[in-house]
């Protein structure tokens, strides 16, 4: 049955334009800069459309804020500036910012009304949407050939949902991945595992975190290692993704601690369930095993990697990144390192990653009072074609073909070999993509089809993220938590609290500080005390007042 029909169409239809009424009064709501609900706007002194090139017939510019990453940073005479003024007739005024700075100054411009147009970057949203400043654009995403083209064709209303706000609108343009990413995993050093007799190529298909558990007590026998394991990020990315196969959060993923019960139609407060306690009970045993080194939860970065390298530990987390950037800093030459595909759980084998969802961007209510609603919805077609069509997508990462790439026979982008970037060419290259050339930037370069990203991995990547498809099932996307800006404060006055006590008693239960069995019922007590039946009958029902909006 095809996933996306019936209510699909129809959820889809609320998706891309939620409603037309007014969300207050300003002067881009009035009657004349209405949308339109079918997107019928006649291109006057443009070409757009899906399969076509974005440009303007007169020059045209618009103002935009741009995070100015310090890895690559920006530079006026990037190629990629040239290039899009070429192929569009379109340049920017841009307003650049320290990408450490960024949120700080978007805040501030938005606040002040002296926002610039277009305002990418855009991770979370929900601070701005109650002051009018920017444009619902759900209203107006029918007038984006390439995105909705996407939306419809990668079934993306669900993953659109988390977007929607109180009044069923949202209020930004998210980067879009025809599938979810690998996520996060565990680094191992394959050639000790294999020593020690654990053969992961072939129990990763299938394994939970209690044979990760044995393989890991092989790897200590065979070593004699004081710990296998010693991990970065404080921990936060083994406990995100540990809670993935539990069914509980932590770490980067402990956000509410809310989960939403799909049976049942209802949220509830995940990390005081009896499956929290076995989460806690399995990496308090890591612990207490002489697995996972203690420390791992308040080292830096740089003295977990310093173990791995030096051949101390066998195990850390990080991305592929990760992987690549530690190939050439192992003391041990010999090392062969491998990237596993993460363990399942008591919730079954589930990839980690199940938000398509990207950064995005968002439109100040400044271009639609400016422009008028025809050139509005002009700047919005460009929008479409270069962050949203497959040539802008192609072009923002890679360039243009014969310039800066190729094509070999099968189609495949063929990076020139004097250009480098995420470890391609390392051994050839002389100019960075995104340094030296300005392509691949995170302002511009994110979201896309599986083709495209794949085109910017390694083969070793690329096994990777085959492997995370080939063995583990999509997760089910949660609905969002559709508050008033009232009830949200309200709830995040609980929540921040709440999430901070059961924070701290999650690291004392795992590296031993506190008995988990002696200790247990005063937590969950405690948890009760500050606010999680409050936060979750307040979920539950925001929920029932909107779940016809999502769906349900």
């Amino acid at each position: 049955m095809n996933k996306f029909s019936n209510f699909g169409k129809i959820a889809l239809a609320v998706l891309l334009a939620a409603g037309t009424a007014a969300c207050g009064s300003s002067d881009g709501d009035t009657a004349a800069n209405a949308p339109d609900p079918e997107g019928k706007q006649e291109a006057q002194g443009y070409t757009y459309g899906a399969g076509k090139t974005f440009r303007s017939d007169e020059p045209v510019t618009y103002s935009m804020m741009f995070s100015d990453n310090e890895a690559y940073p920006y530079q006026a005479d990037w190629p990629f500036w040239s290039s899009l003024k070429e192929k569009t007739n379109v340049s920017f005024d841009l307003s650049i910012t320290a990408r450490a700075e960024y949120e700080n100054q978007k805040a501030l411009v938005i606040n002040s009304g002296d926002a610039p147009y277009i305002i990418p970057k855009t991770y979370d949203e929900s601070a701005f949407v109650a002051g009018g400043q920017i444009v619902p654009i759900s209203e107006w995403t029918q007038y984006m050939p390439n995105y909705t083209e996407a939306v419809e064709k990668w079934g993306m209303t669900d993953d659109l949902k988390a977007k929607l706000r109180e009044d069923g609108k949202y209020y930004v343009l998210p980067g879009m991945w025809e599938s979810a990413g690998g996520g996060y995993s565990y680094v191992i050093r394959k050639d000790v595992f294999e020593a020690a007799g654990v053969d992961v190529e072939a129990l990763e298909s299938k394994w939970t975190y209690e044979d990760f558990y044995e393989a890991l007590k092989k790897v200590k026998a065979y070593t004699g290692a004081d710990y296998v394991w010693s991990d970065q990020y404080e921990g936060d990315s083994t406990l995100g993704i540990t809670g993935v196969a539990y069914g509980v959060t932590g770490g980067w993923g402990l956000a509410n601690g809310v989960k939403f019960d799909e049976d049942k139609k209802e949220f509830y407060f995940a990390d005081s369930t009896p499956e929290f306690k076995e989460y806690l009970t399995y990496l308090n045993k890591l612990v207490k095993d002489g697995l996972l080194d203690p420390e791992s939860f308040t080292q830096d970065d740089e003295s977990a990697r310093a173990k791995f390298y030096k051949g101390e530990t066998f195990v850390i987390n990080g991305n592929y990144q990760t992987l690549a950037d530690s190939m050439s800093k192992m003391q041990d030459k010999n090392s062969e390192l491998y990237m596993v595909v993460q363990p399942g759980g008591p919730e079954g084998l589930l990839q980690i990653e199940n938000s398509r969802l990207e950064n995005g961007i968002m439109i100040s209510q400044n271009a639609l009072k400016e422009l008028g609603k025809e050139d509005f919805i002009k700047m919005l077609r460009f929008i479409d074609w270069l962050w949203y069509s497959d040539e802008g997508q192609t072009f923002a990462l890679w360039g243009n073909e014969g310039e800066t790439y190729t094509r070999d026979d099968s189609g495949k982008i063929v990076l020139n070999p004097d250009i480098t970037y995420n470890g391609l060419n390392a051994d050839t290259g002389t100019k960075k993509l995104n340094v030296d050339l300005g392509y691949a930037g995170g302002v511009f370069a994110y979201g896309g089809s599986d083709e495209l990203r794949f085109s910017k991995m390694t083969e070793g990547e690329q096994d990777y993220m085959e492997r995370i498809k080939k063995y583990r099932e999509p997760r089910p996307i949660q609905p969002p938590i559709m508050a008033t800006t009232d009830e949200a404060e309200e709830m995040n006055l609980i929540s921040k609290p709440l999430m901070d006590y059961v924070d701290t008693m999650t690291l004392k239960f795992i590296t031993g500080q506190e008995d988990l069995n002696a200790g247990w019922d005063a937590y969950v007590a405690q948890v009760q005390a500050n606010g999680a039946d409050r936060y979750i009958q307040t979920a539950n029902e925001i929920f029932n007042r909107t779940k016809e909006t999502l769906g349900y």
